[in-house]
């Protein structure tokens, strides 16, 4: 949630931190604001998208080397001007802006009240900054060791940076739970939510960690903990190219990145699976491979898309390796008081590494001995830290909020993870485990032709564009792919849509087919699939629209359907990398026919970082 900037150096702020709110804009574009420092304080900002700050500011002195910017997902207040970020301090000495809640703030802005100060917005925000400046003005300390004295006290996440009107190179910051990365330039620093915006300017980075402060200055970055000791900061080098953070010619990121698929996943392959060789190197796993082989249980962990990537694998991995599996939502299993014995293993996947709740799962779930796998996308982020081992997916950046490459890209992870254990297990036989390494191995040439009905796909969205519901259905490997359909429809289109497995549709569903629903069928060809052509058979009975997703040379659906999507042949496990492609299209082209912004879908904010 909400995406942060900073910059402090030689350049002139203002166009480095708008350009990258900009790219920060999939993590919230509620509002936006911009603080600059320099011979006083000068903040601008404004409800709507990054393109309404920046028309309101024309005119204005802009002039500063020194600011922060913000772009605003809302948890306490509704969108506006008065709740954007960035806050003042009362005196107008100071300003901050802020990425994560504040738990315990009514009674801290209770006491604030009760001592004279009064509140310009509904936000957490501005009471944590009027806090801080208490906390000054009563110890007469520096900012920085007021900030400090105010993070032990408040309860929940943050990452904040903080600014005094009167010293024109200076940032603090602090992180927890929320993400903050320093790029390191020559006399200049910049400060973001993740790498997208600095990137352009320098391939050194600091992660800062958690309970960590740090000041930052033009020519210089000094990092310190709670207990105001310093820290080193380690730099790393960003694995990341401009061209990977631009349409590159495509309307939208969400089609650039579907149609990036056939590369992200090659690329998640490519050094890990030799098919020829009939191996699998990934060392993160290799490191605990005779501990997931012996596991009594493995359980995954994740919120959303990555949930229905988790559902994939549990079929995958119960089918191959034997092990029993649950998948949980992070934010029910963190609460619940689960059952964790030393030993189990929790595989938490996260496109962003950085969703809160599974952080908080994993933690709670390490405490309890249980062995950490982190399947995550984004390098150097906190599940990746705080995972014992695991996988990065290689996909890239992912700015369009709603999940494409990063699913299937997860999906490869987790196949070939449960193909390596198997193997190693010997659970699968070798002749089973070298066709499903080629499978898995042709996925990318599949995808490719998957794409070529776009057009088609195109189609069926003009024809179903003013559905107002819909139901996807699919069997075994399917089903998960069916509710990740419907997923994505309710997300772009604004279409209410429900996935269900196609054998439930009669316990209750079928009450809603009408000659106008569409029944989106995920049918490719499996063990199941003459059961699905059962439950299609139903649904015409019934004058239900049926959208059929199947396999070339399927000679019976297309009898039943409506409308047919074909997809080439690959075997079970490692289809539904193909027939969630088309379902992404559907969604997408649904949600550009009825004239959505489908990169920036109302409500949602790419990153999760709060509960």
């Amino acid at each position: 949630m909400c995406g942060i900037v900073g910059y402090t150096g030689h350049r002139q702020a203002y166009p480095v931190i708008l350009k990258g709110l900009k790219r920060l804009e999939y993590r919230g574009y509620d509002s936006a604001g911009i603080a600059l420092v320099n011979n006083g304080l000068k903040v601008f900002k404004k409800k709507g998208k990054v393109a309404n700050l920046e028309e309101s500011v024309v005119g204005e002195n802009l002039d500063a080397h020194m600011g922060i910017g913000h772009t605003r997902w809302a948890t306490h207040g509704e969108p506006s001007d008065r709740n954007a970020h960035p806050h003042v301090s009362q005196s107008g000495a100071f300003a901050m802006i802020h990425n994560g809640i504040i738990e315990n703030y009514a009674p801290i802005k209770a006491e604030l009240i009760s001592k004279g100060y009064s509140f310009k917005s509904d936000t957490d925000t501005e009471v944590l900054l009027n806090f801080i400046e208490d906390i000054k003005q009563n110890n007469n300390c520096p900012l920085e060791e007021a900030l400090r004295i105010a993070l032990r006290r408040v309860v929940g996440a943050y990452c904040i940076l903080l600014v005094d009107k009167d010293d024109p190179e200076t940032i603090i910051a602090a992180r927890k739970g929320s993400p903050l990365v320093i790029g390191i330039g020559k006399g200049e620093h910049f400060l973001a939510s993740d790498a997208s915006p600095i990137v352009e300017y320098t391939k050194e980075v600091v992660y800062v960690n958690d309970y960590e402060i740090a000041i930052i200055k033009p020519d210089e970055l000094i990092l310190k903990n709670l207990g105001n000791e310093k820290q080193t900061p380690f730099i790393t080098k960003l694995d990341m190219e401009m061209a990977a953070i631009e349409k590159g010619g495509y309307e939208h990121f969400m089609l650039k990145e579907i149609f990036e698929q056939p590369q992200t996943i090659f690329d998640c392959l490519r050094g890990r699976l030799d098919a020829e060789k009939g191996t699998i190197t990934m060392s993160g796993i290799q490191q605990y491979a005779e501990q997931i082989s012996n596991a009594s249980r493995i359980i995954i962990i994740a919120c959303g898309t990555s949930w229905h990537a988790g559902l994939v694998a549990e079929y995958i991995i119960e089918e191959l390796c034997r092990i029993p599996v649950e998948v949980e939502y992070a934010s029910e299993f963190r609460y619940r008081n689960p059952i964790i014995n030393k030993g189990d293993v929790i595989i938490a996947i996260s496109q962003s590494g950085e969703t809160a709740d599974t952080l908080v799962a994993i933690e709670t779930a390490k405490e309890q001995g249980a062995i950490i796998l982190g399947i995550v996308n984004v390098v150097g982020s906190s599940i990746a830290r705080k995972s014992h081992a695991g996988a990065y997916t290689h996909a890239g950046p992912e700015i369009g909020v709603a999940s494409t490459k990063a699913f299937t890209a997860q999906l490869a992870v987790l196949t070939m993870i449960a193909l390596k254990i198997a193997h190693e297990k010997g659970t699968i036989s070798n002749e089973r485990y070298h066709n499903l390494c080629h499978e898995l191995a042709e996925i990318p040439e599949k995808v490719k032709l998957v794409l070529q009905q776009n057009e088609n796909v195109k189609a069926l969205a003009e024809k179903y564009k003013d559905a107002t519901d819909a139901l996807y259905l699919g069997r075994g490997y399917n089903f998960p792919v069916a509710l990740e359909g419907a997923l994505k429809l309710k997300e772009i289109s604004y279409i209410h849509a429900e996935g269900y497995p196609a054998a439930e549709m009669k316990h209750g569903p079928i009450a809603l087919v009408t000659e106008t629903l569409p029944v989106v069928f995920v049918a490719t060809k499996d063990s199941y699939h003459e059961k699905v052509v059962s439950n299609m058979q139903e649904i015409k009975a019934r004058k239900g629209k049926v959208i059929a997703i199947i396999t070339e040379g399927d000679t019976v659906s297309p009898t039943l359907a409506d409308d047919m999507i074909i997809l080439p042949p690959a075997d079970e496990i490692v289809a539904p990398m193909l027939s969630t492609i088309p379902l992404q299209l559907l969604a997408y082209h649904i949600g550009v026919a009825k004239g959505y912004d489908v990169d920036k879908p109302r409500n949602l904010a790419k990153s999760v970082t709060v509960e």
